[in-house]
């Protein structure tokens, strides 16, 4: 059974809304829909969050690199969508980070965004290299929005050629922006900005009056 949540706005000043529930399919969905994500730790009940600022990618507004633009010119990585879901979270959650010690990305959470997956509403972009995966990422799809999950990279670069690809991807579907939920100055540096809680509602309720597109993306 899909949780009820409150009105996103009555969080905490940190964007803490609730916590408890589940993780059901139903839950997960409404939950995208109003603005909400789980974020969590294997110590705590599920957390649901919604925070007062939120970073955003409009897709028509990114700025690769030079260096950047020159590595997708040597065509080192095969891109492929879809092609190895369950592969691509469990090196999400596994795959460690400089100053950062254990994941999120609990066993319960992977065993759901896999159910998303086949569900067609979860997606995966990969890159391969001498036939192995190299790095990637993965997310949740609803209308014209595209909400970031995670992402890793076994190979230099390799996750950032993903992203590249999925960019252009949701530019020819007319996708309205991607949902990178926290600051980081390295989407920024690709055009990504900051954007209140309000503007942020307002923009997924005009992405969600489209079709979601469902299914494999490959």
């Amino acid at each position: 059974m899909a949780l009820v949540f409150p009105n996103p706005e009555q969080t905490n000043n940190e964007g803490l809304l609730c916590y408890g529930g589940n993780l059901e399919t139903d839950t997960l969905l409404q939950a995208y829909s109003m603005g909400i994500f789980p974020w969590y730790d294997k110590f705590s009940p599920i957390l649901w969050w919604s925070p007062p600022i939120r970073m955003i990618l409009k897709p028509d507004l990114f700025k690769p690199s030079k260096s950047l633009n020159s590595l997708i010119r040597k065509n080192i990585f095969e891109i492929k969508f879809d092609n190895d879901f369950e592969t691509v979270i469990a090196l999400c959650a596994s795959t460690k980070r400089k100053g950062q010690k254990g994941t999120w990305i609990t066993p319960e959470m992977i065993e759901a965004y896999i159910k998303l997956h086949n569900l067609g509403y979860a997606h995966s972009v990969e890159a391969w290299n001498n036939g192995k995966i190299s790095g990637g990422l993965y997310g949740v799809s609803l209308g014209r929005a595209f909400f970031g999950e995670s992402m890793f990279h076994l190979e230099s670069n390799a996750s950032k050629v993903a992203f590249y690809h999925l960019v252009k991807r949701l530019i020819s579907w007319h996708f309205h922006f991607i949902d990178a939920q926290q600051n980081t100055d390295h989407l920024k540096s690709l055009g990504a900005y900051s954007v209140e809680r309000k503007e942020f509602l307002n923009l997924l309720h005009k992405a969600l009056q489209f079709k979601t597109i469902k299914g494999k993306w490959s």
